[in-house]
């Protein structure tokens, strides 16, 4: 009964009319970053974070889990019309859904990964407004010792699942920790790796960072490669509407699909692209029409879509009541909550219910608002296809460097953000994940402090780290996901001998 007056309270929030255009600006960018091939909603929080430090701290987190929703979703448009996707989480939507535009079917494609981003959406947002207080109700009885072993799996397992290497996500994520050392020690006030520069003596701003690495680091990046065959874009023929068949065909997938995308999307290794895989793979099983599949089956866009989107809403879940983040984008909204001086946490519930729970209400806004400006726009989004790449990354250029210099104007804050800009370009060369840098940059610090107050309270007593059950479970979990990449790699190994 409780949820359903905070989530009361929370639509109050989010029905306001600032609020309420807040959430339309982000949907509305989110979708439009999501269209556009290689900027992920990432890269757009990343740009929007100095932009919006003096803004209402509730409006700019609204419009910035707008922008999620909404890049969730745009991804899915240039899957289907020119077998790109938009980010990541896309990537199996373009199986099937660019062979439905080709055969003529995109419109249904389309439909069904819009009113499936929709169902989805709504029904894992419902999970995450009555499954938080649970978990809250946890996370409150965690001492500074189950605090810290939670940060180092957070820190395991981003590392070891982004990129394919684990060693390369463990060694951007001790530059990012390095980076959180910078400025002055809490506890003895002492001045650590600043090097004499007063600038430096706050510590390294989370936004410079997260817009250098992933802004100017993409940017840079593009403009590095060698010109490519520009993309064909697949018209859109005939109507939008799905047939009573597709609806027949789709229905099942969209549940199926937010059965598997919001858990997984909760766990510390989850992540969308897990769940889109699966449910490619169970859609396929259970189809009454297999030999589809290859060649345009509207399930293999309807469950793969659902499973992406109510990721989104899992993934918000750890963030918004532990405070974890579990991908690159939670990690930028991690930063989004710092900037205005709130952690997110047990804590934030009790001290900034309003925020929370508009925060909340908003995401079922969200999607209303996506379902009905996405199919009518779609022309729109595909218009925006045929922008030169020079002139818009010249832009995600001018737009960091003016974002980062309204912030902090300051010209040690301009040279370090294009000192990660070409740290985020190298990273990218050579396959280093960026998401591990950013997330050791927030969690650092904290990890740091809980460690010393679990430390003191001990009187420096090291086993009190994994006296605590839950501490001592979530320490060998993160061993487990240490350990797991290395033992498999073991294992194929092993394998390859004996065949």
């Amino acid at each position: 009964m409780d949820t359903f007056v905070s989530l009361g309270q929370g639509f109050l929030v989010a029905l306001e009319p600032m609020k309420l255009l807040y959430a339309l600006i982000g949907v509305f960018l989110g979708t439009l970053v999501g269209v556009l091939p290689g900027i992920g909603p990432a890269l757009t929080l990343a740009l929007l974070l100095p932009v919006t430090f003096k803004l209402d701290p509730t409006g700019s987190l609204i419009m910035f889990a707008g922008i999620y929703y909404g890049g969730m979703y745009g991804g899915s448009t240039t899957s289907i019309l020119i077998n790109t996707p938009g980010e990541s989480a896309s990537m199996i939507t373009a199986l099937e859904g660019n062979r439905m535009a080709k055969s003529g079917r995109g419109g249904p494609a389309l439909a069904t990964a819009a009113i499936g981003s929709f169902v989805a959406g709504t029904l894992a947002t419902i999970g995450l407004a009555f499954f938080a207080p649970y978990l809250v109700a946890l996370a409150i009885k965690f001492g500074p010792e189950d605090y810290f072993a939670l940060m180092v799996l957070a820190f395991v397992t981003v590392s070891a699942t982004f990129g394919d290497s684990p060693l390369r996500g463990l060694t951007s994520l001790f530059v990012g920790l390095a980076l959180g050392l910078v400025g002055i020690d809490i506890l003895s006030g002492q001045s650590r790796l600043t090097y004499g520069v007063p600038e430096l003596l706050d510590g390294v701003e989370v936004t410079t960072l997260a817009v250098g690495l992933f802004a100017i680091g993409e940017a840079l990046y593009v403009a590095g490669r060698r010109h490519v065959a520009p993309e064909e874009v697949e018209p859109v023929r005939g109507s939008l509407w799905m047939t009573r068949e597709d609806w027949a065909r789709s229905w099942k997938p969209w549940l199926r699909g937010t059965a598997l995308g919001f858990p997984i999307g909760a766990l510390p290794a989850g992540g969308a692209e897990i769940p889109t895989f699966l449910s490619y793979n169970i859609e396929k099983k259970l189809s009454t029409k297999p030999e589809e599949f290859g060649h345009g089956a509207i399930e293999g866009v309807a469950g793969p879509e659902a499973a992406n989107n109510a990721s989104a809403a899992g993934t918000l879940m750890p963030l918004l009541t532990l405070g974890l983040p579990t991908s690159a984008t939670a990690a930028i909204l991690l930063a989004g909550f710092q900037q205005y001086g709130l952690n997110p946490g047990p804590l934030l519930f009790a001290e900034k219910p309003d925020l929370v729970w508009g925060l909340i209400a908003s995401l079922f806004v969200a999607n209303v608002m996506l379902v009905v400006l996405n199919l009518p726009l779609v022309g729109l989004w595909v218009r925006l296809l045929a922008i030169p790449q020079p002139w818009l990354y010249a832009g995600i250029l001018v737009f960091a460097a003016m974002g980062t210099m309204a912030a902090n104007p300051s010209p040690v804050e301009l040279m370090m953000l294009l000192i990660f800009g070409l740290l985020g370009l190298m990273m990218r060369r050579y396959d280093y994940p960026i998401a591990p840098m950013v997330v050791g940059l927030i969690l650092g610090p904290m990890a740091e402090a809980q460690l010393r107050r679990a430390l003191s309270i001990s009187l420096g007593d090291p086993v009190a780290l994994v006296q605590s059950p839950i501490a001592a479970t979530l320490l060998a979990i993160a061993l487990a996901a240490l350990v797991a990449p290395y033992l498999m790699k073991g294992l194929d190994r092993f394998r390859a001998t004996e065949d």
